[in-house]
């Protein structure tokens, strides 16, 4: 029903800036649940970000308050992730995922990755 595709990585000098997309097709509903997860080599997959598809309620983990923003735009069906500042530790593959159904706890729909390198 749904699926998502992410684009807008690659290597960036620390300091620097990148645009992540995540493009949806299929129908998302107004009480899903849109966020951002990024896995590095031998590390457990984290949460980055998120956001409500109908409004604007946000929520960061701590790594990246400040210097991330994620943003939605419904005419498109796609959500963004602006992250500036970058770091090395923020060197990973970046994965845009749907909790379709609201729950703020189970995301049934993934992308496969988009790979974010920063260099120091």
């Amino acid at each position: 029903q749904v699926q998502l595709v992410e684009s807008g990585g690659g290597l960036v000098q620390a300091g620097g800036s990148l645009r992540l997309s995540c493009e949806a097709s299929g129908r998302i509903f107004s009480s899903a649940i849109m966020g951002w997860f990024r896995q590095a080599p031998g590390k457990e997959r984290e949460f980055v970000a998120r956001i409500r598809w109908s409004g604007d309620s946000t929520y960061y983990a701590d790594s990246v308050k400040g210097r991330f923003t994620i943003s939605r735009d419904h005419a498109k069906n796609t959500v963004y992730l602006q992250m500036n500042s970058l770091r090395p530790e923020d060197t990973a593959v970046y994965y845009c995922a749907a909790d379709s159904r609201g729950t703020w706890s189970r995301y049934d729909y993934w992308g496969q990755g988009t790979q974010v390198t920063v260099a120091s």
